[in-house]
């Protein structure tokens, strides 16, 4: 397999490329390497420069500026593989070196039909095919991207045939973004980022263009907010097991909103044994707390939830407090049900900002979700993790839907099924507080953990992308017909109307 593969790194100095170059050219099944001096990984014109300067069957990018690492034959092994499989695109497993020098296993996980967010993880080392990569930039619709060529380019191979995870760690690469998990998760909300994640919405509503699985932003079925009888007009939900620490100042948080409608407060005290149900009873002398423990234990957060919707004394709406977290004002569960009836939505989810316990501010801040906007919101929903807090329901559809019982996802899972069919109300001022302490779920996740999420929502989005593909035969429009969509940006002056 001698000279199959072209290889290209990113260039900054001489001094810089020496060991990856060096370590490149003792190989055997290398022809070339060339080096990318200008634009980023991310960029069409590199793209571009790549497919048209490679010769060879195989072209491998890099895309880091330190030094790589192979492992014993890593690139004939590579090779195997992609002529055994006739692979488009491979990916594998690797060691990462952190900037004290120690070396950390980083398995990954397979793509699949769902695997649309542009943060998906497939390391440093990719090795294409060549003869798509040409197919690729020979498109004559390529859009000219700063950053998301490389996203894009991987969901056109996607549509071709996903690319191969190799479950071998074949490479040790530097890692610079220590950052915890709960930190990182929040950059595609930081403003600093916001032309790139234009880009990425772009790229990813082109894709799901191609996928059939594209939804008009202005098809949605009417909702009859006055339908069913509840005995109140809203239930804040609370779902706990053993937050003793925090529990008394969210259901302080509850009790202390100021409505013009009767509401109550639901806990689903879900197994506790810390105290956290002798904290609850504490409040019982007020009519307004309904304290739920369930018999059964194989509860999640979502199968508490579906206790609590199905539960007779729910109100018409269900708005989410978590059993960490505080209203940031009385006035927060009588926006939620405004907006309901002000926009006509069957759901509604407001912002929040990240603090401590002292209510001190986090970085980011506020998390309000602005990349949502009315006509691709719901598309855009697909590529990335979450869609914001505090999230409020329209008690019977979510009678009809159902929540997964999971403890993780649940609420994103619900986001997606309630888009596809209806409006999401957006409230982009402050009307939580997300307290981080040291038992948050997403503060600093092991890589197994953030692999098994991640899997567990590309899972999601995958049976999102063919209810919206059948839901989209029934409607037997033609989504590749943009015209009126278009038009509609413009008049909204909306950045993806250029697309």
């Amino acid at each position: 397999m001698a000279n199959r593969i072209d290889c290209f790194i990113p260039w900054q100095s001489d001094e810089q490329v020496k060991g990856t170059l060096d370590e490149l050219l003792a190989d055997e099944n290398v022809k070339e390497v060339n080096f990318l001096r200008e634009e980023g990984i991310g960029s069409t014109k590199t793209i571009r420069f790549i497919a048209e300067t490679a010769t060879a069957p195989y072209t491998l990018l890099y895309c880091k500026y330190d030094a790589l690492q192979l492992g014993y034959h890593a690139l004939t092994r590579l090779l195997t593989i992609a002529e055994d499989s006739q692979a488009l695109m491979l990916f594998s497993d690797h060691y990462t070196l952190t900037p004290n020098g120690e070396r950390r296993s980083m398995p990954l996980i397979s793509c699949q039909l769902g695997s649309v967010r542009d943060d998906f993880q497939m390391g440093s080392v990719l090795l294409f095919r060549t003869e798509v990569l040409k197919e690729y930039v020979a498109q004559e619709n390529l859009h000219n991207y700063q950053f998301a060529a490389l996203y894009d380019l991987r969901l056109f191979i996607s549509r071709k045939q996903l690319p191969l995870h190799i479950d071998e760690f074949l490479y040790t690469e530097v890692e610079r973004d220590t950052r915890l998990s709960g930190q990182k998760q929040f950059d595609y909300v930081d403003p600093r980022n916001r032309s790139r994640q234009i880009e990425m919405e772009r790229a990813c509503t082109r894709h799901l263009r191609a996928l059939n699985a594209y939804l008009h932003g202005d098809e949605y079925d009417e909702i009859n907010l006055s339908e069913g009888e509840f005995a109140v007009e809203a239930s804040v939900i609370i779902p706990v097991r053993n937050r003793e620490r925090t529990i008394r100042d969210a259901i302080r948080s509850v009790l202390e909103q100021e409505t013009t409608f009767p509401f109550n407060l639901i806990v689903v005290d879900n197994g506790s044994a810390d105290g956290t149900t002798e904290a609850i009873d504490e409040f019982s002398a007020d009519e307004r707390v309904i304290h739920i423990i369930p018999d059964r234990n194989d509860l999640g957060i979502g199968g508490c939830w579906n206790m609590a919707v199905h539960h007779p004394q729910v109100g018409r709406f269900v708005v989410q407090l978590d059993s960490d977290d505080l209203y940031s004002s009385p006035q927060t569960l009588q926006r939620m049900v405004d907006a309901f009836y002000a926009e006509g939505a069957a759901m509604v989810i407001g912002s929040y900002r990240m603090c401590d316990f002292q209510l001190n501010t986090l970085p980011p801040g506020l998390i309000d979700h602005r990349e949502w906007t009315l006509l691709n919101g719901r598309n855009n929903a697909l590529r990335i993790n979450g869609l914001g807090a505090p999230r409020a329901f329209f008690t019977p559809v979510l009678r009809e839907l159902q929540i997964p019982n999971t403890s993780y996802g649940e609420d994103y899972a619900l986001g997606l099924m309630i888009s596809r069919r209806y409006r999401i109300g957006r409230i982009y001022d402050e009307l939580y507080l997300c307290r981080r302490w040291e038992g948050n779920s997403d503060a600093a996740l092991s890589q197994d953990k953030i692999n098994k999420n991640n899997t567990y929502k590309d899972h999601l989005r995958t049976l999102e992308i063919k209810a919206r593909q059948q839901l989209n035969l029934l409607w037997q429009h033609n989504v590749n017909d943009i015209r009126h969509w278009r038009k509609a940006c413009r008049q909204r002056n909306c950045p993806l109307a250029r697309q």
